[in-house]
């Protein structure tokens, strides 16, 4: 593992459970950004791995979902929701282009959200020590 490698886990260990959700959405939107540039230019096997990606992104989102929550049942049916338009636009490729904007639009706003919300409240549970070792 080069210096790079280690830094970057590093600060992702020592990262809020905020700026971890922040990070996986800031993740999918850019493999969606990057999907729809790949159709563009008919990378197929590149569009089709960034939609994987961003679909895996999404159904951890959903499998760390608190269903003791209300709102985490309406995350999850938005997400599913997300999933199934994803699987419609790797379906119809260049018919459904259109579609890859209004799904990183939807992620986006959840990630505005997020956003807010983590900086009005504050984390007091206690940072789980990891140790990272090279």
């Amino acid at each position: 593992m080069n210096g790079y490698s280690k830094y970057k886990e590093k600060s992702i260990y020592s990262m809020s459970n905020g700026e971890l959700l922040l990070l996986l959405f800031d993740e999918s939107i850019k493999r969606l950004t990057r999907a729809e540039q790949s159709l563009k230019e008919k990378d197929y096997n590149d569009f089709d791995d960034c939609m994987k990606r961003t679909s895996r992104i999404i159904r951890y989102l959903i499998e760390i979902l608190n269903m003791e929550y209300k709102i985490s049942w309406d995350l999850k049916r938005i997400y599913e929701y997300l999933i199934y338009d994803i699987s419609v636009v790797r379906a119809g490729r260049e018919r459904r282009l259109d579609e890859i904007g209004r799904i990183r639009h939807i992620l986006s706003e959840l990630r505005e959200a997020f956003d807010s919300a983590s900086r009005q409240v504050t984390d007091t549970r206690i940072p789980m020590q990891r140790e990272v070792r090279g």
